[in-house]
């Protein structure tokens, strides 16, 4: 069985700098896998160590992707192949746009009986895409997925909070599942891991190589910005504590915040 485990690469957000117009550049960011699919990649990771099979990490983006860092820290961590579908025609795609290029891209490869997704993307966290790529296979597809196990009869058994509930369901295979951020703690590459990372096999991947000829955006592209930056007033407060709790409410009041 193999399961795939779908990535978003953005840039770092600690790298990300404002001009003084609030515009938002990229252009000294280091690019890397986001934090929220580290766990996802973990939990693949986990299920084929334990019940055998191969992970397989796929992300679709532009060239800037493609580095050798992010390569070597996705395969360290257990990924045994890594697939990259590369072309800038995917910058700014939109949730059904990057839907339709991994699936496309699930479809190409062999055996494939179960595709993890983070909660989110890094940048902008839309909870979309792990859903439209289920919907487009036409198999079962979870999100707000907490544990995920494999039973004897190759189904799935997964849990998963719906409000203040807790779900315990049995999932046949194939299958897409959206999980949280705690379903597992991501584990940090071994010097021998990262090592073996070079020499496993990366595929590049273009648009026309899984059947799409072209991408036409559907969205109009929404322009990020930083929030007007505020400044402090700085106040001191003295007096016991009592009597700055008092006046720090009696500020706040003035201001309109209360």
């Amino acid at each position: 069985m193999n399961i795939v485990v779908c990535l978003k690469i953005t840039p770092d957000p600690e790298d990300l700098e404002i001009g003084p117009d609030g515009s938002v550049s990229t252009t000294h960011a280091e690019w890397k896998t986001g934090s929220f699919d580290l766990p996802a990649l973990e939990a693949g990771v986990r299920l084929a160590e334990m019940h055998g099979g191969k992970v397989i990490a796929l992300s679709a983006g532009t060239s800037q992707i493609n580095q050798s860092k992010v390569r070597k820290d996705i395969l360290s961590r257990g990924a045994e192949e890594l697939v990259l579908v590369v072309d800038d025609a995917l910058k700014d795609a939109s949730t059904a746009e990057t839907a339709l290029v991994l699936e496309k891209a699930i479809r190409k490869l062999t055996d494939v009986q179960l595709v993890l997704f983070g909660e989110g993307s890094a940048d902008l966290y839309f909870q979309q895409t792990g859903v439209q790529v289920g919907e487009r296979l036409g198999w079962v597809t979870l999100n707000a997925v907490q544990d995920v196990r494999l039973l004897e009869n190759e189904a799935l058994e997964v849990q998963r909070i719906v409000e203040h509930e807790l779900q315990v369901l049995d999932v046949p295979l194939p299958a897409v599942l959206c999980v949280t951020s705690d379903i597992c703690e991501p584990r940090l590459a071994s010097m021998r891991e990262i090592l073996r990372a070079s020499k496993k096999t990366v595929f590049e991947w273009s648009l026309s190589d899984i059947g799409i000829e072209g991408l036409t955006p559907s969205v109009e592209i929404v322009k990020v910005m930083a929030p007007p930056r505020a400044s402090r007033k700085g106040e001191m407060l003295s007096g016991s504590v009592e009597e700055m709790v008092s006046a720090l409410v009696n500020n706040l009041r003035k201001d309109g915040v209360l």
